[in-house]
């Protein structure tokens, strides 16, 4: 078996209505697919989680041209044939991001090939479904007493849907912040509860944050900070009490390696399309069980990453590990996403607020080959 033909499709999707976080609004949906073809005709997909226009012109300018002839089933070979290519200039950032979408699709379609899921891929599943937690309450352009009143019902719309779980947004300003953390724990008195401030703060504005985090019982603070910061991690944790999470801005095992050696992170979180793929994400998780730091994946963009997500948690298990299952959860983007909930023929099966782990071959996703073409921005194609 060789690789016949390499394609990526930029699609995108214009919002109704913007969202925002810490660090800039959204008014548009977009993500870049790489389709892989085999000479037998098998076909594997994948998704990069960044700047679609970039990944493109990396993907088909530069890696696409080199894979073809070579055996996709090669998973482990053909990763480190793209690390070394590009490596002298490129050990992290866009490169990384477009070998992630490479190596997602390389692995989508071994598993067809082989008629196998990716989770038994990766060595076999602990688990036939996993409980959600809903990403939400983003930032929107209101004042901020209405805004407050808004995330709020927010929350309780998915709490209502059957979320045990909820993260977030926090990174606005430290008075709004506080407001909010007080307000959801008041409503949602149950809830496991998580923040995300996109490292918005400083050292001593986390600190402040993570101690009201402490006060309302949420069970993470994700991206206090900064991840060129490493060892601020370690000063945060000695003085807050909440858990820390981090990890979707890193790449490679390289690079988790140094996030997480010093210590302080207790949650790593890297993103499947953008850390380097399946083949880095199973890497760093090695990386990360030698430090007794769980991996719980960042998860945005399509059923694509959803399902590569999917996989990892049902084939990994919570250090240090015991009779009765826990730990593992699932991130579920709640914001609106056409370019996720219209273009695939099978999707991830999502029952409230649990998903259950495809078992057909590969991710277990089936793509809408007909209805990708309204979204599509551009295709290429290498041959």
């Amino acid at each position: 078996m060789k690789i016949d033909c390499i394609r990526t499709h930029h699609l995108r999707d214009e919002l109704d209505e913007p969202f925002g976080f810490s660090q800039w609004s959204y008014s548009t949906r977009n993500t870049l697919w790489v389709e892989i073809v085999a000479d037998d005709g098998t076909t594997g997909w994948g998704e990069c989680y960044g700047p679609a226009e970039v990944y493109q012109a990396a993907i088909t300018s530069f890696y696409a041209p080199r894979l073809l002839g070579l055996d996709p089933l090669a998973t482990d070979r053909l990763w480190h044939n793209m690390w070394q290519w590009s490596l002298d200039f490129a050990r992290g950032g866009i490169m990384m991001g477009a070998m992630s979408g490479i190596d997602m699709a390389l692995w989508d379609l071994k598993g067809k090939s082989l008629g196998m899921s990716v989770s038994e891929l990766m060595g076999g599943r602990y688990r036939k479904s996993i409980p959600c937690y809903a990403t939400g309450m983003y930032f929107k352009d209101m004042p901020e007493g209405a805004l407050l009143d808004s995330l709020v019902a927010e929350a309780v719309g998915y709490r209502e849907q059957g979320f045990k779980a909820l993260k977030i947004k926090v990174g606005k300003n430290l008075d709004f912040d506080s407001r909010q953390i007080a307000a959801m724990r008041e409503a949602l008195p149950d809830a496991m509860l998580m923040a995300d401030s996109n490292h918005a703060y400083d050292l001593p504005e986390a600190i402040r944050i993570g101690h009201v985090l402490d006060e309302h019982g949420f069970a993470w603070f994700e991206e206090p900070l900064s991840p060129e910061y490493e060892t601020q991690f370690r000063q945060l944790h000695n003085k807050i009490g909440v858990p820390i999470a981090t990890g979707e801005c890193e790449q490679t095992r390289y690079g988790f390696r140094r996030l997480l050696s010093p210590g302080g992170v207790q949650i790593a979180q890297p993103d499947i399309a953008y850390c380097g793929g399946i083949s880095e994400a199973l890497k760093i998780r090695t990386i990360a069980s030698s430090l007794g730091v769980n991996v719980i994946p960042h998860c945005w963009g399509t059923m694509l990453n959803l399902a590569a997500a999917t996989h990892f948690l049902a084939s990994g298990y919570r250090e240090p590990g015991r009779a009765e299952d826990g730990g593992a959860i699932l991130e579920l983007d709640r914001t609106p996403n056409p370019l996720r909930d219209e273009l695939f023929e099978t999707a991830v099966e999502i029952d409230r607020a649990t998903v259950h782990v495809p078992t057909a071959p590969g991710l277990g996703v089936i793509v809408n080959r007909s209805a990708i073409e309204s979204f599509r921005v551009k295709k290429t194609e290498i041959r």
